[in-house]
């Protein structure tokens, strides 16, 4: 694998990941709020804006044989991984909604939650949500875990490199909010708390898949698999809102585990790359 100091542009990928997004999707998010809207060309726009970061990272590595082979080493290598990181990956995500739906019965909510509806709380424009609810993580990781993540780990600690990104990725999504029927329009409609949870829920998430990444040797499949997981399980089922608040916080709750529990592997600063050969979280014994 090459070294993360080989991952040397962090400020122009970032500038160009956020810029180029936004400027289709407040295009996008304008013409959908025209009194006859074109959705072929206001989808188009999104999804333009939504290949923009991965397309960007691809750029930067296409100019190095080496980072276009550690790339290729990471994409689908699953050997010598720990089962315990494959199956987190999997199922935490799946795991903390039905948890968050049983703990908010408590509470009065309706046990009708745990139906699975099949139909989804936006639209997408011409796309199918599930194709989505699919794609865009697959999207989004081959930008963010091929050269995004590892551009800022080797300058910061792993907390911070998370930190960071979550901060970014949490900005990355607001003009989505512009484009009328996209998830986090009606996010917005729903009120400030869940919007505000949407941006508090990123950092933990981040901070768990950025630990998978590494815990399995920046393996690329691991937090698409997370990412996918944690939006499809999130749409299936009829979740109250309220829920989703709950949901944070037990993502916050293991966040701070994991990093108490492994202070050297999240502050040790700067990475060279390759697996990490720390003790596992409990699951992993």
């Amino acid at each position: 694998m090459a070294p993360l100091t080989a991952y040397k542009h962090p400020l122009a990928f970032y500038t160009l990941a956020t810029l180029i997004p936004w400027g289709f999707w407040l295009w996008a998010g304008w013409l959908s709020h025209a009194e006859n809207p074109d959705m072929g060309l206001v989808s188009a726009l999104g999804f333009i804006g939504l290949l923009a970061p991965m397309l960007t990272a691809f750029w930067f590595m296409y100019k190095s044989p080496a980072l276009r082979a550690d790339f290729w080493s990471r994409f689908a290598n699953l050997r010598g991984i720990r089962p315990v990181y494959l199956l987190l990956a999997g199922l935490l995500m799946p795991a903390s909604i039905l948890l968050a739906q049983a703990i908010s019965l408590a509470f009065g909510y309706s046990p009708d939650q745990f139906t699975i509806t099949g139909s989804y709380t936006f639209t997408s424009g011409v796309f199918p949500v599930w194709f989505l609810l699919i794609m865009a993580p697959v999207i989004e990781e081959l930008a963010w875990h091929s050269y995004g993540t590892d551009c800022l780990r080797a300058r910061f600690s792993l907390f911070t490199t998370s930190m960071i990104f979550a901060f970014f990725w949490g900005i990355w999504h607001m003009p989505l909010g512009a484009i009328n029927g996209y998830y986090q329009s009606q996010l917005a409609e729903t009120g400030w708390v869940h919007s505000v949870n949407f941006l508090v829920s990123i950092f933990p998430f981040v901070i768990i898949m950025n630990w998978l990444y590494y815990k399995t040797g920046r393996n690329m499949l691991v937090p698409v698999v997370f990412h996918i997981t944690a939006g499809y399980f999130n749409e299936i089922f009829a979740t109250h809102p309220d829920s989703k608040v709950i949901q944070t916080g037990l993502l916050i709750v293991f966040a701070i585990a994991i990093v108490l529990r492994e202070k050297d592997f999240f502050f040790g600063g700067r990475s060279t790359g390759g697996r990490s050969t720390s003790v596992p979280f409990p699951l992993g014994g």
